[in-house]
């Protein structure tokens, strides 16, 4: 393949991959994970400080990146960002993605190296979540890089290699702690590679005496090391933060492994059987290309002749999968850090199949197959991005927010329209951390809503003309206001109901007002406007424990 054209087609990749990701960037609904990720950059914003939590959050790069894309849109408040400063941040490093993949032209072969580019910019699962603010997308392209700068310190040893790989796994780790699985996986990988791959390959450089690969060990671990702890540390803020960093890998065993029965436990073959085929309601997704062509790639990197390269992607991929897969509790997103190197993999195999296939007229036919695959990939991305973002019947969506959910929102906004007391009108949240989430996000603009996870400690119902519940907290709060209110059920997720009560004076105003009626705001009945502290309004709401 000719520069020209490998040019040509990472350009088209790249503008795909860029469309897809971009275009309707705040469509979907925002899940609770992306709400309670959004609080917590909104408190880097307005403060400047950042505290690593073991317990409820990863690690920190995903919010220090956050920060220009709020300083671009003038943001300065956790009330004045939206859907686009924060996903604009996953959706970029998505798209970086494809030129990262396409940079591996001299590792792999240019024709490899491109196909794996378009595969990317057109997988559904990788579209989605570049669209989503999680740190999930950012731990691909860090782990990925990571991947190739440790693959040119085991085949090209330099000190420059082990400075970026060092960097770029201060970088993956600060970004989640699980990147202790790709870092086992990419040196299993890179052991067997190099060791049943003697013969000459792109850039192959006489081994290192002991003392310089020493040398090259300290500086990267030396740099990753300290990327990390000025990460975690906040800028040496909280100095304990790598140590509480270390201290999470016992939760992360603990769910991982013992997930039990809880609600993330799934099957080993979990992320392959989402990947390969999927049917609800109609409607059919599959990824089975990818998985097809990697399949070839895993056969075509240890023909005879292949070098280091092939097999060290091909070797990482499947250890990386089986790692992950190991991994008890799972979510759709955890898919990530091995998909990648499936990709690239599969990348390999279109290279496999068009080495193999001599003939004009097989080759014809074999692009014109990879042609439809490919249309056939971004028309399932843009469906699952867009269309059906967050249905169910989309194998990526996870406990995703209802569109009901909204009904519940523009209820809320329309009461405060016509509540004296506008946008500072009083509402109490009463519910567990599962049930208040993405409540604080779609809310964030009401300065006085208050969170309470149980009824038993919550102030007196009857000083919010708003409140709502868990059905957890339902019984206690409805015996305790009577008729005095008026009651609404909304869906939250699926399976998961919230109710309103509504104070019965400001419902028959907002129906008035509904119906086109003029009605002179009435006193407040049983509206104390309590502040804050009295109420016992947390400052913030709970932080529900994000999936590993």
């Amino acid at each position: 393949m000719t520069r020209a054209v490998f040019g040509t087609l990472l350009a088209a990749a790249l503008v795909a991959g860029l469309a897809l990701r971009f275009v309707d960037l705040d469509a979907r609904i925002v899940h609770h994970d992306e709400a309670n990720q959004a609080r917590k950059f909104g408190v880097l914003l307005e403060t400047g400080d950042y505290r690593y939590d073991r317990s409820d959050h990863h690690g920190p790069t995903l919010y220090y990146l956050t920060l220009p894309s709020a300083w671009a849109f003038g943001q300065r408040t956790f009330a004045s960002i939206d859907e686009w400063t924060i996903r604009v941040v996953p959706a970029l490093f998505g798209a970086g993605l494809i030129l990262l993949i396409g940079g591996l032209g001299r590792a792999l072969g240019r024709r490899a190296a491109v196909a794996a580019a378009v595969l990317a910019a057109v997988s559904p699962a990788l579209v989605y979540f570049s669209r989503f603010y999680i740190q999930e997308t950012l731990f691909l392209f860090f782990s990925l890089a990571f991947l190739v700068a440790f693959g040119r310190v085991v085949w090209q040893p330099r000190l420059l290699s082990a400075l970026a790989a060092g960097l770029l796994a201060g970088l993956a780790f600060s970004t989640k702690e699980t990147f202790v699985i790709v870092i086992a996986a990419a040196a299993l990988a890179a052991l067997v590679a190099r060791a049943v791959s003697n013969g000459p390959g792109p850039g192959r450089r006489p081994m290192p005496s002991p003392a310089q690969r020493a040398g090259m060990l300290g500086a990267g671990l030396l740099t990753a090391a300290a990327v990390s702890y000025v990460l975690y540390s906040s800028f040496f803020r909280y100095p304990s933060g790598p140590i509480e960093a270390i201290r999470a890998f016992g939760i992360y065993a603990e769910r991982g492994v013992g997930a039990g029965g809880s609600g993330w436990a799934e099957p080993w073959h979990y992320y392959l059987r989402i990947l390969a085929y999927s049917s609800s309601g109609g409607v059919t997704w599959s990824e089975g290309l990818i998985l097809a062509l990697a399949a070839v790639g895993l056969a075509g990197a240890f023909r005879s002749g292949q070098g280091f390269w092939p097999r060290y992607i091909a070797l990482y991929a499947v250890t990386a999968a089986a790692g992950f897969s190991a991994v008890s509790y799972k979510t759709p997103w955890n898919l990530l850090p091995f998909y990648g190197g499936f990709v690239v993999l599969a990348g390999i195999g279109v290279d496999t199949l068009v080495s193999v296939w001599r003939a004009r007229p097989v080759r014809a036919l074999l692009v014109l197959l990879l042609v439809a695959g490919v249309c056939h990939l971004g028309a399932q991305a843009w469906r699952a991005s867009v269309r059906y973002g967050s249905d169910t019947r989309n194998p990526y969506v996870y406990a995703h927010t209802t569109p009901d959910f909204l009904r519940l929102v523009q209820r809320v906004k329309d009461l405060s329209a016509i509540h004296p007391d506008g946008a500072r009108m009083f509402v109490m949240v009463v519910a567990g951390p599962y049930e208040q989430w993405p409540i604080p996000w779609y809310l964030r603009r009401m300065t006085r809503v208050g969170y309470w996870p149980q009824a038993a400690g919550a102030p007196r119902f009857d000083a919010a003309p708003v409140i709502i519940s868990s059905q957890e907290n339902a019984a206690a709060i409805g015996a305790a206001l009577g008729e005095r209110y008026v009651t609404e059920f909304y869906g939250l997720r699926p399976d998961v109901l919230l109710t309103v009560y509504i104070e019965r004076t400001l419902w028959e105003r907002f129906l008035a007002a509904r119906a086109g009626m003029t009605a002179a705001p009435a006193a407040r009945t049983g509206m104390t406007a309590l502040p804050a502290a009295r109420a016992g309004m947390t400052s913030s709401p709970a932080a529900p424990v994000p999936p590993i």
